[in-house]
């Protein structure tokens, strides 16, 4: 590992207050032109005996603005302690966990894995309008129908249509000649620039997109492309769980990846990540915020700091291989999950190097599905039922459920 490594909880102390340390002190210094400042005292306690060791907490309440993306070229300088926080979480996840090389990748901590989502597609249709000077009617999103819906809304919000490739009824996956279907329908439309956006593990099944189908396809018609993983659920799961990981900057045509730390890493909700090679950052440059040191990329702006110190202290804790064994006990209990509805000749769907198991609405009354709050493909009308084996899901949480369909 080049930058992540296992850390004692005195040192992530150290390591955050030091940094909290080297941002600009509202009360000491006269600040006077910045608007903002500490959380109010007036509500918030600022004088707690427990900040002392809440270094996440104490994070908050010195309310640090991440605004712009540090990794490249100037940031502001009032928060240059949290901003290099950031910095590093951001190699540790392009470098250690998407398998990039130093030095060579961009990102920031983003809203969530739909903004993370979105800033890709910005990203690559600026990029087609201005070094290819496609039309925005040029250019389209292809992704699986079992993409998350943020694909839409970035098609809504940017005025770029979407079109889906057909997945399998029982494999959920995408096959060579569903992806030849839908780019033969969107060359006759005029598409000729193509936003490929490739599941890593999608919401609903946990099913992963082959990313070299549609390359076959891309490569073999000479089409202008630009690829992006939605790694919104997967990518602090899928890349500890799978040997032979080939969906991160190991592969030479992925862009750029979607991370979100509010799911698997149990990081606070609003915690996506956006990592992206270096050089595309800039196309979605607003030379606007002339009065923002640097700039602004991001499609935020303005975000919490306390987020990105968040998911660098959850990683610091376990450190690489305590998150690998994380990974194991999860895949471990989803299998004997997986045992249990065999027994029972249960009709379900799991991606093997996945914790979801999506089981048929059939096997299962209204009333199980809602006792144990499993999630619906549709709430309209269900096909499927998801079970997510997250960290408090354990076998014996499992194991009612399981009784309950053994009833049924």
């Amino acid at each position: 590992m080049e930058f992540w490594r296992k850390r004692t909880d005195d040192e992530i102390k150290e390591t955050v207050f030091k940094a909290l340390a080297e941002n600009t002190n509202y009360l000491e210094e006269n600040i006077l032109g910045v608007p903002g400042s500490y959380l109010d005292e007036k509500v918030f306690n600022h004088d707690a005996p427990f900040l002392k060791d809440a270094p996440f907490l104490s994070t908050m309440l010195h309310n640090p603005n991440h605004i712009g993306c540090h990794t490249i070229g100037k940031s502001e300088s009032f928060f240059a302690g949290t901003h290099q926080l950031e910095k590093e979480l951001i190699e540790i996840c392009a470098v250690d966990i998407c398998k990039g090389k130093k030095g060579e990748h961009d990102g920031y901590v983003a809203s969530g894995g739909t903004e993370a989502n979105m800033q890709a597609i910005w990203i690559y249709r600026n990029f087609f309008q201005q070094t290819q000077q496609a039309k925005r009617e040029e250019i389209v999103i292809i992704t699986s129908a079992d993409n998350h819906y943020s694909m839409d809304k970035a098609g809504n919000i940017l005025a770029l249509d979407v079109a889906k490739v057909e997945v399998d009824e029982n494999s959920r996956s995408i096959s060579k000649k569903t992806v030849e279907a839908c780019i033969d329908e969107q060359q006759r439309q005029g598409k000729r620039f193509f936003i490929i956006v490739a599941n890593m593990m999608t919401t609903m099944f946990g099913s992963v997109d082959s990313i070299d189908t549609y390359l076959e396809v891309l490569k073999t018609r000479n089409l202008h492309f630009k690829l992006h993983i939605d790694g919104a659920y997967g990518g602090f799961y899928y890349p500890f769980s799978e040997n032979e990981f080939q969906m991160g900057f190991n592969h030479p045509d992925v862009s750029s990846i979607t991370l979100d730390a509010h799911k698997m890493a149990q990081a606070p909700y609003g915690t996506g990540i956006f990592l992206a090679r270096k050089g595309l950052m800039n196309y979605a440059t607003t030379q606007e915020a002339s009065y923002v040191e640097g700039e602004d990329c991001t499609l935020i702006g303005s975000r919490s700091g306390a987020n990105a110190i968040s998911v660098w202290m959850i990683l610091s804790k376990y450190g690489p291989y305590g998150w690998y064994e994380k990974i194991f006990i999860l895949q471990k209990r989803t299998e004997w999950l997986c045992k249990e509805l065999n027994a029972l000749d249960i009709d379900y769907f799991r991606h093997p190097k996945s914790n979801i198991v999506t089981i048929k609405s059939k096997h299962l009354t209204p009333a199980i599905a809602h006792r144990y709050s499993l999630v619906p493909d549709s709430h309209h009308a269900p096909k499927w039922y998801k079970v997510v084996v997250m960290e408090h899901v354990t076998i014996e949480k499992l194991m009612p459920l399981v009784e309950d369909l053994k009833r049924v």
